[in-house]
């Protein structure tokens, strides 16, 4: 066994330095809106508030989920990014599958209609008028249908089908099994490094899009949290989101003197952020294998 030299274990040394220096600066931004969030929101003010609570309260979450229309903002993300994930990983594995398929016609021209589309695009103007001849505006579906399909995922998911056995589809083909059944029998179910990652992806964009809600949708019992949270950080409504909060948190007005704009932003936010960061432990073994096999398989 062949030991480090000094120059490697120096080299290592400062390699786990600047990592750890890295992470801090990475993390603690997040910890920091974590602890406002725990923190009374007069204190905040104080200034001085950076590792922990100083003056610990959960007011800023009582107010938070006490707030109906916050919480129909959760309810709608949450449909959003469960339908969204389904119907767009779907949609896009199926459209993969066909263009594996060397009797397909036209095949090249499709790729590389879908090429062209991953660095041009219409512009906010064309798709605003495109959205609204569809009749989707203001709808559920208008966060869902436009992003059905993405020409990055289908290529990933495309070398990772071309990558499987030709084998398996010709005996399930000797055995009387469709095109459909070969996909959703075999190719899929073998797919699930890919499947995951892929949908782990597509569920952060609709969990984290507050984007297209606040262009296509007018209707506030429709839009995410995440765009009522973009509207709090970015506009001086919090006076009066906590000025219209609903008859049981009125029932706490003593609560409420403490509470901030600041603190009940970061509680707020919390809110939104914490569920994507609970989902990503569970599939991140497949991150590295799941995007290398899709990536480097021909």
């Amino acid at each position: 066994m062949v030991k480090d030299g000094f120059g490697d274990r120096v080299m290592s040394f400062l390699i786990h330095v600047c990592l750890l220096v890295l992470g801090f600066f990475t993390f603690y931004p997040f910890w920091n809106a974590a602890v406002i969030s725990f923190n009374s929101g007069t204190d905040t003010l104080l200034g001085g508030v950076t590792f922990w609570p100083r003056d610990l309260t959960v007011d800023n979450y009582t107010i938070v989920f006490r707030d109906a229309r916050l919480l129909n903002g959760f309810l709608i993300s949450v449909i959003r990014t469960l339908i969204g994930t389904v119907l767009a990983i779907l949609a896009t594995a199926i459209f993969a599958y066909g263009m594996t398929k060397r009797e397909l016609i036209g095949k090249k021209l499709y790729m590389i209609m879908g090429i062209i589309t991953m660095y041009f695009g219409g512009g906010l103007i064309p798709s605003f008028l495109l959205i609204r001849e569809l009749g989707l505006m203001n709808t559920f579906w208008v966060m869902i249908i436009p992003g059905l399909i993405s020409v990055y995922n289908m290529i990933i998911f495309r070398t990772f089908f071309m990558g499987l056995p030709n084998g398996l589809e010709e005996s399930a083909k000797i055995d009387g099994c469709t095109n459909w059944g070969v996909l959703f029998r075999i190719v899929l179910p073998l797919s699930g490094p890919v499947l995951a990652t892929l949908s782990l992806f597509t569920a952060i964009y609709h969990w984290n899009d507050w984007f297209t809600p606040s262009i296509y949708i007018s209707n506030l019992d429709l839009l995410p949290i995440q765009t009522k949270l973009q509207q709090i950080l970015s506009s001086n409504i919090m006076s009066e989101q906590m000025a219209q909060m609903d008859s049981a948190a009125k029932g706490h007005m003593e609560r409420m003197k403490t509470i901030t704009s600041k603190s009940l932003s970061m509680a707020t936010m919390m809110v939104a952020t914490v569920p994507v960061i609970c989902v990503y432990p569970f599939v991140q073994k497949y991150f590295v294998k799941g995007v290398l096999i899709g990536s480097l398989k021909e």
